[in-house]
C-alpha cells in the first residue's frame, strides 16, 4: 500500500496542544487505528519508519509527541546521552494523569477519524510500551502491544514514580502481546517475572515473547539494531492487529485493469 504521511493535527489536551501525526493508506475506504508511542526521544526517524510500516499493512496510525507539556511541537530529542538525560527527566516530570488524558484525547481522535473503522489497538517501545500497556486499559481498546515496556515492574512512570500500572491489570479486556529482550537492563528477569504473573493472576488474554536481544532492538538505528527479531516481532504484531481489528473496507483507487509490471 502507498501511504500518507503528511497528515498531523493539535490534540487539545488539558495541559496544551498535542502535535500527532497520522500515517495512513492512499486508498479509499476505511481501517483500523492504531495509538503508537514513542520512545523517550519522541517522533524520530526510527518512530516514523515503524508508523509507515504499520499504515502500509493497512492501518490509520496515530503518533503523539509524548512531552508536548514541555517541548516545542516537532521536536525530537537525540539518540545521544543528551538526548536520553533530557527524556528520562521528563519521563518522571508529567503528571500520570496527564499520560492517560493524552491516550483518550488519540483514541477519541482516531476512533472519530473519517478514515477509521473505529476498531482500535495501541503499540508503543520502551517507555511508549508502558504508555501502551496503560492505553490499552481504555474501553473500547481491542489490541494492545508492548514491546520491552520500561519501569512497569517498579512504578516509576510519572512524576512521584509510583504509578498503578500493575495494580490495575485487571481492568485490560484487550488481548496483549508483551515482547521483551533478555539482554535487556532495564527489565531485569525479576522485572518481568513481575509483569507475567500479575498478568496471569488476573486472567488477562496474552501472549509473552522472551527473545536473546538488547534493550531498543527494535530501533534500526544504533548498534543494538537487530534486523531478524525486528522483523519476527512486527509479524507478530501485526497479526495481533489483523486478527483482532480486522482488515476494514479499503478500496484500491486505481484502475481495476491490467498493469504493466517492470523489473
Amino acid at each position: 500500500m502507498t501511504l500518507k504521511d503528511n497528515e498531523l493535527v493539535d490534540l487539545p489536551t488539558p495541559t496544551g496542544p498535542m502535535r500527532t501525526y497520522i500515517y495512513r493508506p492512499t486508498a479509499a475506504g476505511k481501517y483500523p487505528g492504531v495509538l503508537l508511542y514513542s520512545e523517550i526521544f519522541q517522533v524520530t526517524g526510527p518512530i516514523r519508519r515503524t508508523a509507515a510500516l504499520l499504515a502500509g499493512h493497512g492501518f490509520v496510525v496515530a503518533v503523539p509527541e509524548i512531552y508536548h507539556e514541555f517541548l516545542p511541537a516537532g521536536t525530537v530529542l537525540a539518540y545521544d546521552q543528551a538526548g536520553a538525560d533530557r527524556g528520562n527527566e521528563l519521563k518522571t516530570t508529567k503528571e500520570l494523569a496527564s499520560y492517560d488524558g493524552d491516550s483518550k484525547a488519540v483514541l477519541d481522535h482516531l476512533k472519530t477519524h473519517p478514515a477509521c473503522t473505529g476498531r482500535l489497538g495501541v503499540i508503543g517501545i520502551c517507555i511508549g510500551g508502558h504508555l501502551a500497556f496503560r492505553a490499552a486499559m481504555n474501553p473500547g481498546v481491542l489490541a494492545g502491544v508492548c514491546f520491552y515496556a520500561t519501569d512497569i515492574h517498579k512504578r516509576g512512570l510519572g512524576l512521584g514514580k509510583c504509578d498503578d500500572s500493575l495494580a490495575r491489570i485487571p481492568e485490560l479486556t484487550a488481548e496483549m502481546l508483551m515482547i521483551w529482550g533478555r539482554q535487556d537492563p532495564h527489565v531485569p528477569r525479576e522485572g518481568r517475572a513481575a509483569v507475567y504473573n500479575a498478568l496471569a493472576d488476573a486472567n488477562v488474554t496474552f501472549t509473552w515473547h522472551e527473545f536473546n536481544g538488547q534493550h531498543a532492538f527494535l530501533r534500526d538505528e544504533g548498534p543494538r539494531y537487530d534486523p531478524e527479531l525486528a522483523l519476527q516481532s512486527y509479524g507478530l504484531a501485526l497479526d495481533l492487529f489483523h486478527r483482532k481489528l480486522g482488515e476494514g473496507d479499503h478500496r484500491s483507487t486505481e484502475s481495476a485493469g491490467p498493469r504493466e509490471t517492470k523489473h
